[in-house]
């Protein structure tokens, strides 16, 4: 045994769960671009769970291609379409298939506006614009009416992720899903209110570490794998 290895962890390797064995390794990955229409002015049914757009299946192959490289035990995904394709990217490099959790899906904004019926044409005008400038400032879905909860929408992600921890410890695992659901997880581990706090890109890379009762945030909006010198596949 060498000495690092016989080293007493001290106390930030085990608030931030470094060098630390036996950890759960979370690798949230963000859907790659969807095709969507205008949620203002098209049917709110059409937005719900549409397919990726090419650019985004060009960015959920070089996700897969970079995770390839890596050990991977698990990989979960969102029943939506965006994110189940992009699980797929990944876990077709080990051989294996997305395990579908439905409450990994993203925040249902509008849900009880019925699915025919545009958002500006059964809210009005006036009213989006309201909604858009509270959500500037305070970046809480509760800001939308006929929508899915900030409470409920943080206790159904966290609770999701939480049961994967307990089905997988001490495994890399990686989650394809939303930039509401990563916000929501990495929000409630690091203690911020917002619903929103960033904007991960389409397919970037972040990571939490799980063990010994701690989670710890690892990394944020990694892109490099969308990136060369010669183009560029990241967006938001």
């Amino acid at each position: 045994m060498t000495q690092a290895q016989a080293r007493t962890p001290m106390v930030f390797d085990r608030a931030f769960l470094t060098d630390i064995e036996g950890i759960t390794e979370l690798i949230f990955v963000r859907h790659g671009e969807q095709h969507i229409p205008d949620p203002r002015t098209g049917p709110v049914g059409e937005t719900f769970d549409p397919p990726l757009s090419e650019r985004g299946e060009q960015q959920a192959k070089v996700v897969g291609e970079r995770l390839s490289v890596d050990r991977i035990d698990v990989v979960y995904a969102s029943p939506l379409k965006r994110a189940l394709e992009t699980g797929r990217q990944v876990a077709r490099h080990h051989r294996m298939e997305p395990i579908v959790v439905d409450d990994l899906r993203e925040i249902e904004v509008f849900r009880d506006i019925p699915a025919d019926r545009s958002a500006v044409d059964f809210l009005g005008q006036g009213l989006l614009l309201g909604i858009r400038e509270r959500m500037l400032r305070e970046k809480k879905w509760d800001v939308y009416p006929y929508s899915e909860s900030s409470f409920d929408f943080r206790k159904r992600t966290v609770n999701a992720v939480e049961s994967i921890i307990a089905q997988n410890e001490g495994k890399r695992v990686v989650i394809a899903c939303h930039g509401g659901v990563i916000n929501a997880y990495v929000g409630h581990i690091i203690g911020v209110d917002y619903d929103m706090f960033f904007r991960p890109a389409h397919c970037s890379i972040n990571v939490v570490f799980s063990g010994q009762g701690v989670r710890a945030l690892q990394s944020l909006n990694d892109v490099h794998h969308l990136r060369t010198n010669e183009w560029t596949l990241v967006s938001h």
